[in-house]
């Protein structure tokens, strides 16, 4: 058999660990994190009270005001497996992993991994002097923010770009799967791993949604919890009460 790439190795890896445990050691099963009914598991940390609503099986974010809800526990090594839904041209939106759930003063939002998720028109709804950005805004990026440093598989300056253009657009239900392992995430969109991004100098933390001005749906929001690895203090982000 031909491995090749990070990737091919950490599939490997974690295929092992599901079908050959020690004997008394729990498999790793899917949990959910969105119950369908209410919020339970999830903290507003600096959003309005009706930012965050749970409507006909999905979680609905009004986009305003810019912040985020946080899971109400950390996560290391992990399967994430989310699937979210633009209402509005060009929104914004995000999962962060290894977050510290802390709001920076200038932006409102905490650090950590982002993943992003715009809507498809974003490019064209934000020109720079007359310049279109590129679509690699759009599909899936993933980059380190609030001092957060990572090493990206396919450079677009500090943030990693999507190897294809996979998301749908608005009023459409893209997945993705975020698989997440020492300071490595991989992201598959819409069912192909096209993207990730490594050395995470954080790599344990909170799970963030983010509201950024357009309304997003959200449902179907699983994890998979993995064995920690060696992670210092340093590479954690700190507890909240």
């Amino acid at each position: 058999m031909k491995i090749a790439g990070p990737f091919a190795i950490l599939a490997l890896g974690t295929l092992a660990l599901l079908v050959h445990q020690a004997p008394g050691q729990a498999i790793p099963q899917w949990r959910d994190l969105f119950n369908g009914k209410d919020l339970t598991g999830w903290v507003n940390v600096n959003t309005d009270p009706d930012t965050w609503k749970v409507k006909d099986g999905m979680i609905v974010c009004s986009g305003k005001p810019i912040g985020v809800m946080r899971s109400d526990r950390q996560y290391e090594n992990f399967i994430l497996h989310i699937e979210w839904m633009h209402m509005e041209p060009g929104g914004n939106s995000g999962v962060f992993a290894w977050s510290n759930a802390v709001p920076g003063e200038k932006n409102r939002l905490p650090n950590g991994v982002e993943v992003q998720m715009l809507e498809l028109e974003w490019p064209n709804l934000h020109k720079r002097d007359g310049v279109t950005p590129p679509i690699a805004y759009v599909h899936g990026e993933l980059f380190g923010v609030g001092g957060v440093k990572t090493t990206p598989d396919n450079p677009r300056g500090e943030r990693s770009m999507s190897f294809e253009n996979r998301c749908l657009p608005r009023l459409q239900w893209n997945t993705y799967d975020v698989v997440a392992v020492d300071g490595v995430i991989k992201l598959a969109i819409n069912g192909k791993f096209v993207n990730g991004i490594s050395k995470s100098t954080q790599k344990k933390g909170y799970l963030c949604l983010e509201s950024e001005g357009a309304e997003i749906h959200f449902r179907n929001i699983k994890i998979m919890e993995l064995p920690p690895g060696i992670t210092s203090a340093e590479q954690a982000a700190p507890l909240l009460d």
